[in-house]
């Protein structure tokens, strides 16, 4: 575990970050490339490194392949398609979002994404204007809904809701994690 870097992306990474979160959005979510969802992905430049209080982490093996991804950026959950209720707990502008925590399967169970949880966690506490960390995951994704209790609490899960809702849990992490 120790052979691992993680460090902020740079211009030279971008493509190693995007081939990972993509190959992530096909295989684990099954939903593939969903442009209203996924535009940061396909630009994570504009959407991570561009702005001041973003960042976008990735994880380097020890041949030199990104293996792992993180984001953070400063925008709270949007209403729609979020529930309002959320949208007003985590406006944007105060609210850390967590992104694209992804580990490459070959690469899992190393606690290389916890690693990379706290240093971002590490960068909206030393941001000094965010007063929570919000994020939301995919349960039917192995291992996802897991991970996230065990750093956080579930503020809502959309199975929940009328009908079962959407398969969407949305979770508060402590900033002094």
């Amino acid at each position: 575990m120790r052979d691992y870097i993680i460090r902020p992306a740079g211009q030279d990474d971008l493509g190693g970050a995007r081939a990972v979160m993509l190959d992530t959005v096909y295989r684990d979510f099954g939903t593939g490339y969903v442009p209203r969802w996924h535009g940061d992905i396909v630009d994570p430049e504009a959407a991570y490194l561009v702005p001041d209080r973003h960042t976008l982490l990735v994880v380097v093996a020890p041949g030199g392949e990104i293996v792992g991804t993180g984001a953070l950026d400063s925008r709270g959950p949007a209403h729609p398609p979020n529930p309002r209720e959320l949208a007003e707990r985590y406006p944007s502008g105060e609210t850390a979002q967590l992104r694209r925590v992804y580990t490459h399967p070959d690469h899992r169970r190393r606690g290389l994404a916890r690693r990379v949880v706290a240093e971002l966690l590490d960068f909206a506490a030393a941001d000094g204007g965010y007063r929570s960390v919000y994020l939301h995951t995919d349960p039917a994704v192995p291992g996802a809904e897991p991970f996230w209790r065990s750093l956080g609490k579930a503020v809502l899960d959309e199975r929940d809701g009328p009908g079962g809702g959407q398969r969407i849990v949305h979770f508060e992490i402590p900033l002094g994690y």
